[in-house]
């Protein structure tokens, strides 16, 4: 039967939004690893976030995927809070599945959560074949829900080159619609993607094609400056490249992108892995000129930290320093915290943005990383470091895991890491701090990435109507 009112966790405003209820539940992504063929398949874990329950902090649910090694990354909601939008309203669906791509494998799974939420299902699967024969690419990546449809960035072609690009799925039936680009440029890479809906622009960001990552990091191409560095501005609606912003080409991997919530605000934050100059990584603010054109400027750098070569992998030795190697930024739904992950030296960094063109670094917290494994309240020194970061509609609650790509695992923290969850408290005065009670240690076997709320989370929503005021 159709809806007759919306989803209740869609609103018109990012200010709404903040008000939400708190999170009852959150969906994880687990990716199997092993050897001689004991690999589990990976699989979507349930955990328990209300309060009042016994079990709150542990997971409850879980539902594996039919396949081994797909590699989950970066999944994401059917639907959210841009089904709103006069110019394409969709007010008939709801926030019901997710749509979850392997990196590896190509293939798309969408799971139910509405019958059972502690235990979702698997209702469609798409194959790679199909994706590659209606669109041309392979190694789905990241899932946005948008006005028009579902789209899902991949990173390249079936044979592992470029360029990779958008596809469309349709909000009904889940059916492939077919590449989202009409006129690409000069745009080659392709990693993450996110929109200005008050301005009709979409932006990419770039990483490299899948035969220039999948075996891990390549220091010839690191060091040759060859991976991405570039964003690309698009007409949304005409689906046309329009312009292409070099971020210089020491600043190796220009990965996630966090354009701001308000509508009105055409401005957002990208961050970059590593400088091949000094090691550094940086994050940079991209934003909208008075003539309509896009420019950038790095905003914040954070230095490797030195470190004896006998604590540090094969590949940092020759450098005797760990890189932060920041992987991974989140902007809460108000615009004024951004969250920075560093994988290599272990660290989570806040900063206030209220002002974007001058970040002012206000908590930090130290868990995990390659020499230091700092340790977390519950459970001691710990490997891994802060990789994924996602935040709560109200900016209260802060979820991070450890793990990143298995082959980039491999090479930074060659003993392997264990997978773990941890929460953090994010104060009003700017401050971070762990919450001893829910810090989830992962079986052997399974690695934690990409979170999602019930409800929505910071990096899941975008929004039609400006916040005003």
């Amino acid at each position: 039967m159709p809806r007759i009112t919306p989803d209740p966790s869609f609103y018109p405003t990012a200010t709404e939004a903040a008000t939400a209820p708190a999170e009852q539940l959150a969906y994880v992504a687990t990716i199997g690893v092993g050897d001689n063929g004991d690999t589990p398949p990976d699989a979507i874990g349930v955990i328990d976030l209300n309060r009042e329950s016994e079990s709150y902090g542990l997971l409850v649910g879980r539902v594996e995927m039919p396949n081994v090694g797909d590699e989950l990354h970066h999944f994401g909601w059917n639907a959210c809070s841009s089904a709103l939008c006069p110019w394409m309203p969709h007010p008939h669906v709801e926030r019901r599945y997710l749509v979850v791509p392997g990196l590896r494998s190509s293939r798309v799974y969408v799971i139910d959560t509405k019958d059972d939420p502690l235990e979702p299902r698997i209702v469609r699967t798409i194959e790679p074949e199909e994706i590659a024969k209606k669109t041309g690419y392979s190694r789905a990546h990241t899932v946005h829900c948008g006005p028009d449809g579902i789209y899902v960035n991949a990173l390249g072609d079936p044979d592992g080159d470029g360029p990779g690009g958008i596809f469309v799925l349709d909000h009904d039936t889940f059916e492939v619609k077919g590449a989202w680009e009409r006129d690409r440029g000069p745009q080659e890479f392709a990693y993450d993607f996110w929109w200005h809906l008050g301005y009709d622009r979409v932006v990419t960001s770039e990483w490299g094609t899948p035969n220039m990552v999948e075996a891990g990091v390549n220091p010839e191409l690191l060091l040759g400056n060859r991976y991405g560095h570039r964003l690309h501005v698009w007409d949304m609606k005409r689906r046309r490249h329009l312009q292409q912003i070099d971020l210089g080409a020491e600043h190796q991997m220009a990965l996630e992108l966090r354009p701001a919530h308000d509508p009105d605000k055409a401005y957002g934050f990208v961050g970059t892995v590593v400088s091949t100059a000094d090691l550094s990584a940086s994050v940079f603010l991209w934003e909208r000129r008075p003539d309509g054109s896009f420019a950038a400027e790095k905003v914040i750098t954070v230095a490797a930290e030195p470190a004896e070569a006998d604590l540090l992998p094969d590949a940092l030795k020759p450098f005797g320093a760990v890189p932060p190697l920041v992987t991974d930024i989140a902007l809460s739904v108000d615009d004024r915290s951004l969250y920075v992950s560093c994988w290599g030296t272990g660290e989570l960094k806040r900063y206030d943005v209220s002002d974007p063109r001058r970040p002012r670094e206000t908590g930090s917290v130290r868990i995990g990383g390659i020499v230091e494994r700092s340790a977390h309240p519950a459970s001691g020194p710990v490997n891994g470091g802060p990789q994924m970061v996602e935040v709560s509609r109200d900016g209260r609650r802060v979820y991070l895991t450890n793990s990143l790509y298995r082959t980039w695992v491999e090479q930074f923290y060659p003993d392997g890491i264990r997978g773990w969850l941890a929460k953090l408290d994010a104060g009003a005065d700017g401050s971070l701090t762990l919450d001893p009670d829910v810090f989830i240690e992962f079986p052997d076997g399974e690695r934690p990435h990409q979170v999602r709320l019930q409800g929505g989370d910071a990096s899941s929503d975008s929004y039609c109507f400006p916040n005003g005021g």
